[in-house]
């Protein structure tokens, strides 16, 4: 019986059920499932008899890898190829090496086996080396997981796309007991007809009484890799368990050493409290002779500071008398510079003015050079007219030799032409008439030439006296010009002797800053009494605050900070407390990394930065 007329059959009937109408691709599910079902218990169950150890000849074996092809062949999707549809079960098998990375050495070593032609046959190697591996319910599950991929080549109700799938995986797990020993290279994968044989599964009376074995070794084979399972996840806690206790052990181990280290830091800060109290008994002694002194000091600078006072009035109020009297002349002179400055845009403006002008009179200058250029050139034509016409007198003249010539010859024939010598000399007669008619309208055209010329040279004559008058004003322009330069150069000075005033003004400024400066020391120096006073005060003030710290100070606990007094960081291993040997708080390092001498140790020792500027004040005004 074929693997079409079993599923046929399944969709006619269906397995186990009573009759019911069923949708047709679930009831193909249903049978592919139990047909799964059955080859691999059947497998399960003929390997542990058989000796766990299986190669390909085996029957039940090749029932389950043809079993897992119609499984994974139901709802594919028809491909169309370069020459025909296809429908293969290759495509999602070789996306299972993109999804878990361990599938990429049997993808590899399928595509490099020679026999296998067909996608149904690597599909097959696929299978086999798989299940070789153990990894065959692994590489489905993970295909199975991501359905929007899986829906690129399976139908909505494939088997893959639905339940059975998962529940088909979930068995494919118990193959993992069997050891399968398969040749891929010798079989010919491609040829091969997947044909389901039922009759290995119909059970006779002797294999029901042997249920409950199988179901006892299936219940031992689940036992089995629920412990084998258990023991791999055993295995990584205690490795990382093992990992934990190796560092727990290096961070006890630092901060035993630490612990050392701030005992002894302990110990040491101990024995300078107490000397820091024998010293500060001490430093409260001298403060209060020393607060008697300064007492007397500041009423007698105060005295002082009064009689200097009066003075120092009078002659500020001298000095205010004579800015004023400086800024009076100041005012004056600016005004006087204001009418100088306005003289000078005045100046300013004629010369633009003249300048304007003289650039009109050089247009028309250039407009009378045009213009003379214009007779020039019809002088030009007219003298060109006159050679023509002189040409035209040179050829008349050729043509009257050539007459000559033939009155010559007539003359010569005169004795034999006797008849027609009348007609001769009144031939000639009239030519001589209107030879002498062309001269004269020659000499006559000549004479006009002439007189045009003559016109011609006397506009030039004309355009030349012009041009005379034209040069001659354009001199008294530059005489104009030089007149003008020397007014310039008038001012010039003038402003030379603006500047030299403003010269003299900055003189008095420079006498007037000296005053300043006189007023300025004075009043310094009534600061400097009265910084004097102030720091009197603020000794007395420092004084006093320092004998309410002395009378006050306490040495601060270390359990007693945890935060930094200044930056106000969390103390931790990396972060160290330090005490300021002045105020007796607790500082980290970056806040108290300053060391002065102080009255209780003459060697610099660490003080915070407060405590530091508050010392490193009172220094320099001791200093000064």
């Amino acid at each position: 019986m074929s693997a079409a007329a079993g599923v046929g059959l399944g969709t006619a009937r269906g397995l186990g059920d009573g009759g019911a109408v069923k949708d047709p691709t679930a009831v193909e599910r249903a049978n592919l499932l139990n047909m799964a079902k059955l080859s691999i218990k059947g497998l399960i169950e003929s390997a542990l008899s058989f000796g766990r150890t299986l190669d390909s000849d085996y029957p039940p074996l090749q029932q389950f890898f043809v079993v897992m092809e119609h499984c994974l062949k139901h709802g594919l999707k028809v491909r169309k190829s370069f020459l025909s549809y296809n429908k293969t079960i290759w495509g999602p098998l070789e996306l299972v090496e993109k999804l878990y990375p361990e599938a990429e050495e049997i993808a590899a070593s399928v595509r490099d086996l020679p026999g296998l032609k067909t996608p149904l046959g690597r599909a097959r190697a696929w299978l086999r080396l798989a299940l070789m591996q153990k990894k065959m319910a692994d590489y489905l599950r993970c295909l199975i997981i991501q359905r929007d991929l899986l829906s690129e080549f399976y139908e909505y109700h494939a088997l893959m796309m639905e339940e059975e799938g998962a529940v088909i995986v979930g068995l494919l797990v118990g193959l993992n007991v069997i050891d399968a020993n398969l040749c891929v290279k010798g079989e010919d994968l491609d040829s091969q007809v997947g044909v389901i044989d039922f009759s290995m599964y119909l059970k006779s009376d002797d294999d029901i009484g042997g249920k409950e074995r199988n179901v006892q070794i299936a219940a031992i084979l689940d036992q089995k890799n629920y412990v084998e399972e258990l023991n791999r996840q055993l295995n990584s806690t205690v490795s990382s368990l093992h990992a934990r206790v190796d560092s727990l052990e290096k961070s006890n181990t630092k901060l035993i050493e630490e612990l050392a280290i701030a005992k002894n830091n302990i110990i040491k800060l101990q024995e300078e409290n107490h000397q820091l109290r024998s010293e500060n008994t001490l430093i409260l002694m001298k403060t209060q002779h020393h607060l008697e002194a300064t007492k007397v000091d500041v009423e007698a600078e105060l005295q002082t500071y009064k009689h200097s006072r009066q003075g120092l009035d009078e002659m500020y109020n001298e000095a205010r008398r004579q800015l004023r009297e400086e800024s009076q002349l100041r005012q004056d002179m600016e005004n006087e510079l204001v009418v100088q400055v306005s003289m000078k845009h005045e100046i300013e403006l004629a010369m633009k003015l003249l300048e304007k002008d003289i650039h009109e009179k050089q247009d028309t200058l250039i407009g009378l050079r045009q213009q003379l250029d214009e007779v020039k050139a019809i002088n030009m034509e007219m003298y060109q007219k006159l050679q023509v016409s002189e040409d035209a007198m040179k050829e008349k003249n050729e043509i009257i030799g050539r007459l000559e010539d033939k009155t010559n010859q007539i003359n010569a024939t005169m004795k034999q032409l006797e008849q027609r010598l009348q007609q001769a000399e009144k031939a000639q007669m009239e030519a001589e008439a209107e030879d002498e008619k062309l001269k004269q309208e020659y000499v006559n055209k000549s004479e006009s030439l002439q007189k045009e010329f003559s016109q011609k040279e006397r506009q030039l004559l004309q355009l030349e006296t012009d041009l005379k008058i034209e040069k001659e004003w354009r001199q008294t322009l530059e005489d104009d010009l030089q007149k003008e330069k020397e007014t310039v150069s008038h001012l010039r000075i003038e402003t030379q002797e603006i500047i030299n005033l403003k010269k003299e003004f900055l003189k008095l400024q420079e006498k007037n800053k000296q005053l300043k400066r006189i007023c300025q020391d004075q009043e310094a120096a009534l600061q400097e009494l009265a910084s004097k006073l102030s720091e009197s005060k603020l000794k007395i003030e420092d004084i006093k605050e320092a004998n309410k710290a002395l009378q006050g100070q306490v040495w601060l606990k270390d359990k007693e900070a945890t935060h930094c007094k200044l930056c106000e960081k969390e103390f931790s291993l990396s972060k160290r407390k330090h005490h300021c040997r002045n105020c007796g708080e607790i500082f980290c390092n970056a806040c108290s990394d300053n060391e002065l001498p102080l009255p209780s140790s003459p060697k610099p020792v660490r003080v915070c930065d407060s405590c530091h500027a508050i010392l490193i004040q009172r220094c320099s005004s001791n200093v000064s």
